[in-house]
């Protein structure tokens, strides 16, 4: 791993991925893309109803945390993918 990099982005998600590959077309840049989700070891990730198992709290592909509209209302769970391709690799193969 080089000690620099001209570009450093965060997050393997859709957009990320894409940018990464964006800006390494260009050889006289280096770029450096950090994912901390693990890797699509997960049967569930190729699976539609995979979804059902993969979208639950402490599953190392997923974020899980609490979100709220303000102060004093309440709180519900979010889930977001935490994998190369971000919720896109857990969202049970669907779009719109």
């Amino acid at each position: 791993m080089k000690e620099s990099y001209d570009y450093i982005i965060v997050g393997a998600g859709s957009a990320g991925c894409v940018m990464a590959n964006r800006l390494s077309t260009d050889p006289s840049v280096s770029v450096l893309l950090i994912e901390s989700g693990p890797e699509h070891t997960s049967p569930l990730i190729a699976m539609p109803r995979g979804i059902g198992k993969l979208l639950i709290p402490g599953n190392p592909h997923v974020w899980d945390y609490q979100a709220s509209r303000g102060e004093g209302m309440a709180t519900e769970l979010w889930l977001k993918g935490k994998a190369i391709g971000g919720s896109s690799s857990v969202n049970g193969m669907v779009y719109v």
